[in-house]
């Protein structure tokens, strides 16, 4: 399955995914100089940064991105880190699936707002026992899309968002490529013409 990966920080979620062996066919970041564009040169890669000030507005700049993904060629778009809702123009210009991971077990801690520490902050404020990580379809509604795959991570005393940051961080690496490898083998065969 042919994967675009959408990203706008460190790419630790990209390298899982290289790391396993997917096939990564484009990477797109809405910043310059992050990490995770240094991450698919060194893999050969193709990147592309699309800035939303560098469109007349976020559909404009959404259709570009849709119109990227088309143009690799990819099959399922992977939002591992990427900081922007998708507008209306991303879905009716991309005709793949689109998928995210969010740190968290959704429905808990998802929403307006949580993205980063911010929802480990969240878990902590509200004495969550346990937290975790969702992959799910992604849709107009942000972190609304049907969940394909959870996994669960016990708090721990002490812990600060950091912490607690880090332990989710390695279950989304293993969920999010043990997710996606599933959903490579479920996807139908290409036919091969003549």
């Amino acid at each position: 399955m042919k994967l675009g990966v959408l990203v706008s920080g460190r790419g630790s979620n990209l390298e899982a995914c290289l790391a396993a062996g997917l096939d990564v066919r484009v990477v797109i970041s809405n910043r310059p100089d992050v990490r995770a564009l240094a991450v698919a040169a060194a893999r050969g890669v193709p990147a592309h940064v699309l800035r939303r000030g560098d469109f007349t507005d976020a559909d404009a700049r959404d259709g570009a991105i849709a119109r990227l993904l088309t143009d690799a060629g990819v099959e399922l778009a992977v939002l591992a880190g990427y900081d922007q809702l998708l507008r209306p123009a991303y879905f009716a210009a991309f005709g793949g699936r689109t998928v995210n991971v969010h740190p968290s077990l959704l429905p808990a801690h998802g929403g307006p707002g949580m993205l980063g520490l911010a929802v480990h902050r969240s878990v902590l404020a509200c004495g969550d026992a346990e937290t975790g990580v969702t992959i799910h379809e992604v849709t107009p509604e942000l972190d609304a899309g049907p969940i394909l795959a959870q996994a669960r991570v016990r708090v721990l005393a002490g812990d600060d968002a950091e912490a607690l940051a880090a332990r989710v961080l390695a279950e989304e690496h293993r969920l999010l490529t043990e997710t996606l490898q599933a959903l490579a083998r479920s996807a139908p065969a290409e036919v091969a013409t003549a």
